[in-house]
């Protein structure tokens, strides 16, 4: 069992930035990340919110913070943290290969991809429907494709799979998108992006791959069939803090709540970005959120030595 002083579950933003002040700060710190660093923000095709920063794509800015608290001595491995437990001041941290200590904790796990639970949704991941465009718009190059969701996310997709594919049909489920309008006035000006407003996805139609959707419009109750050749779905997320709660006390979503300092009920134990309840979730706000948790976390082993 090794120890560390400060173990960060998780390695989006928030985590990655959490760890490089920590590491700085002279302690040993771990990074565990059960799929790969950078979180959601890894799947954007275009950051544009980064003060200094004009334009880069997340995935790109993902791997230079990684680099960087690499090159620090941040550790990282890439293994599923199961539980977590805390005796006096001393919390183990179980993945499912190995376990570690430390004084300090904190939880930067993100949110994962909301689905629709249609019947056929997940037997189709992969053979029409995606969840990521930059992971696989690649694969509907000059074919038509159709993205759902009304936020920024589904607008971005939209955005990036209009450079290749050759139509992009979104269908939002208000008469409007609730994201930046610097995204919709590029989507209105894109002539093979077309929207479809005021509708509910409620079949998905297919065996072996993709054959077609069906949309019911909500103010008309009218039926609406496309044949995409591909799905994205960008519906918005959900938190994975179940696993936790016997540290962190949760709000009916299933985010942590936490204090100003970014500390949980337990004390040294933090939760920052996406995972713990906040009105902004931005990637200046995940960096916020690393560079507060640090802090005091680091206030702790001073506390607890």
């Amino acid at each position: 069992m090794k120890y560390y002083d400060i173990i960060i579950i998780g390695a989006g933003v928030a985590g990655m930035n959490a760890a490089l002040n920590s590491i700085r700060g002279g302690k040993s710190v771990l990074i565990i990340e059960k799929n790969t660093y950078g979180g959601q923000i890894a799947s954007s095709p275009k950051v544009e919110n980064f003060p200094s920063i004009e334009s880069i794509s997340g995935l790109e800015l993902s791997e230079k913070i990684f680099s960087q608290i690499i090159d620090k001595g941040v550790d990282f491995e890439l293994e599923d943290v199961l539980e977590l437990d805390k005796v006096d001041n001393l919390f183990t941290v179980k993945t499912d290969y190995n376990e570690y200590t430390c004084k300090a904790c904190i939880i930067a796990t993100g949110v994962k991809h909301k689905q629709i639970n249609l019947p056929n949704e997940l037997n189709l991941v992969g053979k029409g429907i995606s969840y990521c465009a930059i992971c696989d718009g690649a694969f509907y190059e000059n074919e038509d494709v159709c993205v759902v969701g009304d936020g920024n996310t589904a607008m971005q997709y939209a955005l990036m799979l209009a450079n290749t594919s050759k139509t992009v049909t979104i269908c939002t489920l208000f008469d409007k998108f609730f994201g930046e309008k610097v995204y919709e006035q590029r989507i209105n000006e894109k002539e093979n992006i077309k929207v479809i407003q005021n509708v509910a996805l409620t079949k998905i139609i297919g065996t072996n791959k993709l054959d077609a959707l069906e949309f019911t419009n909500l103010k008309t109750n009218e039926q609406l069939t496309i044949k995409p050749k591909g799905l994205f779905i960008a519906i918005g997320n959900i938190p994975d803090n179940k696993r936790f709660e016997n540290l962190v006390k949760l709000d009916k979503e299933g985010y942590i709540q936490t204090n100003d300092e970014l500390e949980t009920e337990t004390e040294g134990l933090f939760a920052i970005g996406d995972c713990r309840k906040k009105d902004v979730r931005q990637i200046t706000t995940a960096v916020s959120d690393g560079s507060i948790a640090s802090f005091y976390a680091l206030n702790h082993l001073e506390k607890v030595k």
